[in-house]
């Protein structure tokens, strides 16, 4: 019986231990990556101001959904900024806009305009609109996904299939 007491302690030691380390890793990751979501940011301001925009532009615009929390939401933002060929063509094609959902600020009128399950979906997710604001495309990230970065092909699918031609 005093060996499996044992075996138990030791397991649950070794889980901690690896949830531990795990966090620490993840909090170590976190503190390298800009956070681009403003909780205190007019999200239904910037967004009527980027759509006139994109009007002038002739471009689509890309909402990506998350918050600074969310580490999922920092890796995407890097990595489309970190991948030269991303990132120019986004530039060439889009309008970004980061919104923010977090304890501070859900902008729920937000979310209910363009995306009334949207708590349905994990972060991040994508809402791609027109130049007039209509929804083109809800995306979630996990299909782009690839181990704890995303697939270069995936994410340039992504944007190629909904940029305005």
């Amino acid at each position: 019986m005093q060996k499996i007491v044992r075996v138990i302690v030791i397991c649950f030691v070794c889980i901690s231990f690896q949830q531990a380390t795990a966090q620490t890793k993840s909090t170590v990751e976190k503190d390298t990556l800009s956070f681009p979501y403003h909780p205190e940011a007019n999200a239904e301001e910037e967004l009527d101001q980027l759509i006139h925009e994109a009007a002038k532009e002739s471009k689509h615009i890309i909402i990506q959904a998350g918050g600074n929390w969310c580490i999922w939401c920092l890796r995407f933002n890097d990595y489309i900024h970190k991948t030269a060929d991303i990132n120019y063509y986004l530039q060439n094609n889009y309008l970004y806009y980061h919104l923010n959902y977090s304890k501070e600020n859900k902008n729920e009128n937000v979310f209910n305009k363009y995306v009334p399950d949207s708590l349905k979906l994990s972060y991040p997710f994508f809402i791609v609109l027109d130049s007039e604001g209509k929804v083109l495309k809800i995306q979630e990230s996990g299909a782009l996904e690839d181990g704890k970065s995303y697939n270069k092909d995936k994410v340039m699918e992504f944007f190629r299939t909904w940029a305005k031609k």
